[in-house]
């Protein structure tokens, strides 16, 4: 009976503890709720105008209690329910997508919905890893001088050692992607980190390491290697060719930039950036930076407008020690036209001196000056134009048409067959097979002519792409 009488007391004793603790517990539950609705309460009133909806919209967080064998209580969250403020730009979610790495004004941003990004455990950050494999099957008529890539440029001349033969066939997987992308979507500042690359870094061999975009972005301010403001990623066309069309801009280079919202369909970026120039010299001499400017206006419904300008100085020095240098002056006007939901225009042109260099044909030369035949250096006249068409069938086929021209004013005292002009032309059916998953089958078209006449004759390619990413 004592026995009994015992354990019953240690048993009453035991629940009176646990009585205790549920108390504790529960009391803990209610400060810890109370404490994140104040500030769901904060961020709503910092973040959102009375007139306008959120532009993140937060989950309160749930607690989660330790057990007894935590050494130190923490609170643990659920990753939030976010939603984002959708860009006016439009998302074309081309086959080499030129848009996702651009950066946007205020807090707009391409995918509101955040698609695959993943809380980072007690910070605001949120983050992405992506990879997009690829390969792509070309056939050429006639050997191309990269036979992994369609330029123009590098195409033999008639007379040329390595001008003709016969069709050749090429499979590559360079043009695979690994992506990092860092957001904080609850925080002001429109707070981004961006890393991509793929595997062109060698033309001669496979998978090689080529850096696309390193940057953050904070507050309009944006530092590291990336697109320069010269160039307009929204209006690359929609091609199953990596490379893209001659005359687009492809200027990659380390930035300092910064980009002002003048309202909420009006934007402009100014940059200061790496004098990244080409010339027919041992030696090139920059003294100064390149100053980048754009001002762009962008419409859900109609599409956008950008306009952009290039001041650059350029040098070289000749063969007897002596400098000299000019001034490089560029202009370039690209819009991207939307024709109902089906149909756009995607169109650049582009004008100026010295500036060749960053031409997506002619970057591959020494295009932006060189030498005339009586010794003076001078800034190479180049201008070139795009444009393309593109039309979904349903939401499964589109179909694009590309035409590219880039014209080149070699100075008199350069090679004679040295680039004068090229063509480019494109014509696809691209198949998505699902929200991740695209293939796409090309046929190519490119020609280029030296300052002497010579030519290349007719270039075809035939071209299979697929393209596979985790996240998008």
């Amino acid at each position: 009976m004592a026995d009994d009488a015992q354990e019953i007391a240690e048993l009453k004793k035991s629940a009176a503890e646990m009585q205790q603790m549920m108390a504790q517990m529960q009391q803990r539950i209610a400060e810890l709720e109370a404490k994140q609705k104040q500030r769901v309460a904060e961020l709503a009133e910092a973040k959102s105008p009375p007139t306008q909806a959120p532009a993140v919209a937060v989950r309160p967080l749930q607690p989660v209690l330790k057990s007894e064998s935590t050494v130190q209580e923490k609170e643990q969250t659920i990753p939030p329910q976010l939603l984002g403020k959708k860009a006016k730009v439009t998302y074309r979610r081309t086959l080499n997508d030129q848009q996702a790495a651009m950066t946007r004004p205020l807090d707009y941003t391409l995918d509101p919905a955040y698609t695959g990004f993943f809380s980072v455990p007690n910070t605001p950050m949120v983050i992405k890893l992506n990879a997009k494999p690829r390969v792509d099957m070309t056939y050429d008529n006639r050997y191309t001088g990269a036979p992994s890539r369609f330029i123009p440029a590098k195409f033999p001349l008639r007379g040329d050692a390595n001008f003709g033969g016969s069709g050749q066939f090429n499979m590559n997987a360079n043009g695979t992607q690994l992506i990092a992308d860092v957001r904080a979507p609850s925080e002001p500042g429109n707070l981004r980190f961006y890393y991509q690359n793929d595997f062109f870094g060698d033309d001669d061999k496979d998978m090689r390491y080529r850096l696309q975009h390193i940057y953050g972005q904070y507050f309009g301010l944006k530092v590291g290697f990336t697109t320069s403001a010269w160039e307009n990623g929204d209006v690359w066309p929609d091609t199953v060719d990596y490379e893209g069309p001659n005359a687009v801009i492809f200027a990659r280079r380390p930035v300092a930039q910064f980009t002002h919202a003048i309202n909420e369909n009006w934007n402009a970026t100014v940059g200061v950036e790496k004098p990244d120039f080409f010339v027919d010299a041992d030696q090139r001499l920059a003294r100064l930076p390149d100053f980048a400017f754009n001002t762009r206006w962008e419409d859900e419904k109609w599409g956008h407008l950008q306009l952009s300008s290039i001041l650059r100085e350029i040098g070289a020095r000749d063969v007897s020690g002596m400098d000299h240098r000019d001034f490089g002056w560029g202009l370039n006007a690209g819009f991207n036209l939307n024709l109902g939901e089906a149909d756009s225009i995607q169109f650049l042109g582009v004008i100026g001196e010295g500036v060749g260099g960053m031409g997506n044909d002619t970057s591959f030369l020494n295009s932006d000056g060189g030498f005339a035949a009586d010794g003076s250096f001078e800034a190479l006249p180049y201008w070139s134009l795009m444009g393309a068409w593109t039309h979904h069938w349903d939401d499964r086929f589109r179909t694009n048409l590309v035409y590219g021209h880039a014209n080149l004013d070699p100075a008199s005292g350069m090679d004679p067959d040295f680039y004068s002009y090229s063509n480019y032309g494109a014509a696809n059916v691209i198949w998505q097979l699902g929200d991740r998953w695209s293939l796409g089958f090309e046929g190519l078209y490119g020609y280029k002519e030296g300052a002497s006449g010579r030519n290349s004759d007719d270039m075809f390619r035939f071209q299979m792409g697929m393209v596979y990413s985790l996240f998008d």
